[in-house]
């Protein structure tokens, strides 16, 4: 099973594994399916942390779920 951690722009999300929380997936999704690709952490904490900017810069209401996202996630 899979969670979202972050958008990750141009119809592409980062996921991690629900039972390995250290295994982290960038989701493509296409017109005939989806493409997972396994990215390192860093790679992960990266795309979340420009999601957080992103969300706090557009003073955006879900910026406090997502930041509670990430500090579970990652911290």
């Amino acid at each position: 099973m899979l969670y979202c951690v972050a958008p990750a722009g141009e119809g592409r999300d980062v996921y991690a594994t629900l039972y390995a929380q250290r295994m982290f997936f960038l989701v493509t999704l296409q017109p005939r399916g989806a493409q997972f690709e396994v990215i390192p952490y860093q790679d992960a904490r990266h795309h979340a942390e420009i999601h957080l900017a992103r969300c706090k810069r557009d003073a955006s209401s879900e910026h406090g779920r997502w930041r509670e996202l990430f500090d579970q996630t990652f911290i």
